[in-house]
């Protein structure tokens, strides 16, 4: 086992590749930095097969990687407006509608359904449920990615996603903790504030996100929000408040958090080296960076420097290094790697395509009417 500082801090960052191949630059950064997982978008999907063959080639680095670990292979599929996967692979109806149908066992179809889908090709983290409680319908950034504006419907069918995927051998990821449901900004573009109380929170945006703990949740995305009067300094992503007193104290939640993306401009105001420190001081486990190689390489050079100089503890390091290795050690360790010819079986597959359908008409079959 490596222990090295960067090799330590590097296998606890997500990064985003540039396009529909991995180049040379992208493997030397993901080898040398020991990163430990991938997040993919549409610039680096073209088809099934590309995808599949992106996806092993990354695998591939396993060998020279200093830790030798499987990388984790992260996509926002929630369906609806966030359906990174197009056609032939199945099209998912929004979660919206599943919570018209109030069925957790629709809710945990879905999930593994999905889930399989994801895994035949190679992917094996989801950055999703959508856990937020849609409680302002002027909400269009969470807007029909959300279940419902019912706490309790939320908490009830976030919950059997969660299990189907994990069922499916995926790795669901709820999200935006503590909640993005009451939101008017889009934090991709400036730092939404929320001026609501823990206990309001407690009350509403809250409950899901235990349930989904409950259900035995692996990974939680914190969000991009400033809650003045929980954390008057620090929005929830970089608030030690939020995520150690609220999540792991009151919640109980004891498994990995990982942070948004940290390169959105709701942060703009601190530098990136500002950003991974204090979100790493604040709790965070894992470092999400989506675009450019630049925002990950400065950030982990200042974790780095921080733990060199005192800032940051070697112990909170090393503890999200233990977490993350337990983690691939007992969900993707015992995963099988299949063919193409095999993936190709599961990609829109018949049943997949008749549960969408049946989905976004409202027609279920009896088994999935409760």
């Amino acid at each position: 086992m490596t222990n090295s500082l960067r090799h330590v801090i590097g296998q606890t960052l997500f990064v985003g590749l540039s396009s529909t191949s991995l180049k040379e630059e992208e493997k030397s950064f993901l080898v040398e930095n020991n990163i430990g997982g991938v997040i993919l978008f549409d610039r680096n999907i073209e088809n099934p097969e590309q995808l599949f063959n992106l996806i092993l080639d990354i695998q591939k680095l396993r060998p020279q990687m200093p830790s030798q670990q499987t990388f984790f292979i992260g996509i926002d599929m929630e369906g609806g407006r966030v359906q990174r996967l197009k056609a032939p692979f199945t099209v998912w109806p929004a979660m919206k509608n599943i919570g018209e149908l109030d069925s957790p066992s629709l809710g945990f179809k879905f999930g593994e359904a999905m889930g399989n889908e994801l895994r035949s090709i190679g992917i094996n983290v989801d950055f999703a449920p959508c856990v937020d409680v849609l409680t302002n319908p002027s909400n269009e950034i969470i807007g029909d990615r959300a279940f419902s504006t019912d706490s309790e419907m939320v908490a009830k069918l976030s919950s059997s996603v969660v299990r189907g995927f994990i069922k499916s051998g995926i790795i669901p990821c709820s999200k935006h903790f503590p909640g993005h449901g009451n939101t008017l900004l889009d934090s991709h573009e400036e730092l939404p504030v929320e001026e609501k109380t823990l206990e309001e929170l407690s009350q509403v945006e809250l409950p899901p996100f235990k349930r989904s703990f409950r259900a035995r949740l692996d990974l939680v995305m914190t969000a991009h929000i400033l809650y003045p009067k929980i954390d008057p300094d620090w929005p929830a992503t970089m608030s030690e408040i939020i995520i150690k007193k609220i999540a792991r104290e009151q919640l109980g939640y004891r498994n990995l958090v990982i942070s948004d993306d940290l390169e959105m401009k709701a942060l703009s105001q601190w530098t990136q080296e500002e950003i991974s420190v204090q979100s790493l001081k604040a709790g965070c486990n894992i470092l999400l960076y989506c675009h450019e190689l630049e925002a990950p390489a400065r950030g982990l050079d200042a974790a780095i420097q921080a733990v060199e100089n005192g800032k940051l503890s070697k112990e909170t390091v090393q503890e999200n290094y233990k977490m993350v290795l337990d983690l691939k050690k007992r969900r993707l360790d015992t995963l099988e790697s299949v063919t193409f010819d095999e993936a190709k079986k599961m990609i829109g597959h018949p049943d997949h395509l008749a549960l969408a359908k049946a989905i976004k008409s409202g027609n279920l079959p009896d088994d999935l009417q409760t």
